[in-house]
């Protein structure tokens, strides 16, 4: 991979073609974004992609999800200059926190925890993660944000934004409840969905 080339015209999704596939088994996710943020020009407008969506909107603060969402996470935060706060897999803050259970895109059972002194009520919080299979780990990152309510009422999702929202049960669950974000064109959508 050339981390210098740039293509002259850079659609919307160029960077995609950046991503790896999966090489080591069904226990993995079947394509690899990291290679993409190696990539100077492929993360700047992937991050873009992510956050054009959002232009004019009424954003806070972002959330990460650990543990690759905080690379998108904190780099959206950087580009809107908001703070930036990582929801963990449980276990890993050493703070007081609320703790969600959801099960991910491999159908394992697991545990994600957010610190407590920071969400606040009203606060507009946009959900960043690397992607959306079903909609697991989204849904309870989402669920951990809106139960830090009070008396002013409850933090609000500004969004959610991912590389891809797949279009399973759980990304179309949020897609009609949320402001959703992702890069790939409609025209790839299927590829995609079908993992190829």
């Amino acid at each position: 991979m050339d981390l210098r080339h740039v293509p002259g015209a850079r659609e919307r999704g160029w960077y995609l073609a950046l991503m790896a596939p999966n090489v080591k088994g069904p226990n993995y996710a079947w394509l690899d974004p990291s290679r993409l943020y190696c990539h100077p020009q492929g993360l700047q407008d992937c991050v873009a992609d992510l956050l054009q969506p959002f232009c004019g909107d009424s954003i806070d603060l972002v959330a990460g999800i650990d543990a690759m969402g905080f690379i998108l996470g904190a780099a959206a935060a950087a580009v809107l200059r908001k703070g930036f706060l990582a929801i963990r897999k449980a276990g890993h803050l050493c703070v007081e926190t609320l703790a969600q259970p959801y099960t991910d895109y491999s159908g394992r059972q697991k545990l994600m925890e957010i610190r407590t002194d920071v969400v606040a009520p009203g606060l507009r919080v946009l959900l960043v993660d690397q992607w959306v299979e079903t909609g697991g780990t989204m849904r309870a990152a989402i669920e951990l944000v809106e139960r830090q309510g009070g008396p002013r009422g409850r933090p609000v999702p500004a969004g959610v934004a991912a590389i891809c929202i797949e279009d399973s049960e759980g990304g179309r669950w949020l897609r009609e409840r949320y402001k959703c974000a992702h890069c790939v064109p409609p025209r790839l959508q299927p590829r995609f969905d079908r993992h190829q």
